[in-house]
C-alpha cells in the first residue's frame, strides 16, 4: 500500500530495486492502494507477472533499468 495513499506504518514488503522500479512504470499509486494492495494481486497483473518471470531467472545482485515506457499518468 503506498504510504501517500493510507499506507503508512502498515505492513512492509521488502524489495529488490528493479521490482519496486517496475512495479511504479506499470501502475499509478491510486491502482496501487485500490487493486494491487496484495503480493498476490501484484503477482496476478500481466505485465508484472511476466516481468517477475523474467527477473526470476537473473542472479540476486542483477540491476537493470527499467525497460518500456512509463505507464500514462
Amino acid at each position: 500500500m503506498p504510504k501517500l495513499k493510507g499506507g503508512k506504518g502498515g505492513a512492509v514488503v521488502r524489495l529488490h530495486q528493479i521490482c519496486h522500479n517496475e512495479i511504479h512504470a506499470t501502475l499509478t499509486e491510486v491502482e496501487l492502494a485500490r487493486d494491487y494492495s496484495t503480493v498476490e494481486a501484484l503477482r496476478a497483473h500481466p505485465r508484472l507477472a511476466k516481468f517477475i518471470d523474467w527477473v526470476g531467472r537473473r542472479p540476486p545482485e542483477f540491476h537493470s533499468r527499467t525497460p518500456g515506457p512509463r505507464r500514462k499518468r
